[in-house]
């Protein structure tokens, strides 16, 4: 088999998406597509280095890493326009997918809406808010965090992001608010406006988690009846580590919407991350190994 590694630009509209193709010729499976959202390509660079003996393409969703696009917030839907787009350029019938976090909403959108093109789709940990059973809560906790955004910078809005992520469990009344529980375990909302969190306001508003992706990617609701029905396999991924929080609870619903069984991978939501991500890394070795497992149908 011939290896050959390539980067690219697509012109989509309003965007130009960079992607990589890590091409291996004469290999009898479709195209492996790694992605998240709004983590760009180098997050998948470990997790593609797994997978020499077939073609692998990374790419960098509209708005963040290389790619260039218009402000303002991008849906999945559009996001899926984009996938689409990219499954045409590559030139193959189907392709395979594994698309973690905000990544796997998109690609939940992209398959209600062109299932044929995809033979096996793995979404990891989907942090859909609005179908969980707290999703009340859920969806005042986004909306605490945004409304932080724009008070008060990145640097207070990831604070509170991280507790809302990292919390185990249900979220509780008044989540977000201040003097919760959950602003507490993240440093306090005032602390991080007042230069104690992670970085001091620096008057931009066009981060790329927070301005453009986080209330659109957790207030999707997927077609599940027409994803359960569609031609497109579709497995569900979870975090050994990461049971209770919020995106490995939405993806035991998923599974259960979609008529399966979750299944389980090493570590957390970054479990495939390499080790140029330091603390946050994962195991991709192992991560890869199960991946493998679920592409081959086990």
């Amino acid at each position: 088999m011939i290896h050959r590694s390539a980067s690219h630009v697509l012109e989509v509209p309003g965007a130009r998406l960079a992607y990589d193709v890590a091409e291996v010729r004469k290999s009898a499976e479709p195209p492996l597509l790694l992605f998240g959202s709004p983590m760009d390509a180098s997050g998948f660079t470990a997790l593609a280095a797994r997978f020499t003996d077939r073609t692998t393409v990374t790419f960098d969703p509209r708005g963040t890493g290389r790619s260039e696009s218009s402000a303002g917030e991008y849906s999945p839907e559009l996001h899926a326009q984009d996938l689409q787009a990219l499954a045409a350029e590559l030139g193959s019938t189907q392709v395979d997918m594994f698309a973690s976090s905000g990544g796997a909403v998109n690609a939940l959108a992209f398959a209600a809406k062109a299932g044929d093109l995809v033979r096996i789709l793995v979404v990891h940990e989907p942090p859909l808010a609005r179908i969980l059973p707290d999703k009340e809560e859920a969806v005042a906790g986004i909306e605490a965090i945004l409304q932080t955004y724009q008070d008060h910078g990145r640097g207070a809005a990831m604070a509170r992001f991280m507790a809302y992520a990292g919390w185990q469990g249900e979220f509780p009344a008044g989540t977000g608010q201040p003097g919760s529980g959950l602003a507490e375990a993240g440093g306090g909302t005032d602390a991080a406006a007042d230069g104690a969190g992670p970085e001091t306001d620096d008057g931009t508003r066009d981060d790329p988690l927070f301005a453009r992706n986080l209330r659109t990617c957790t207030l999707f609701q997927p077609d599940f009846d027409g994803l359960r029905d569609g031609p497109a396999s579709i497995v569900v991924g979870m975090g050994e580590a990461s049971a209770g929080t919020m995106a490995a609870r939405a993806a035991a619903v998923t599974a259960e919407r979609l008529g399966t069984l979750p299944v389980t991978f090493p570590g957390g939501h970054g479990g495939f991350l390499g080790p140029e991500f330091g603390p946050g890394a994962g195991d991709p070795e192992a991560f890869a190994g199960v991946l493998r497992q679920v592409l081959e149908g086990w």
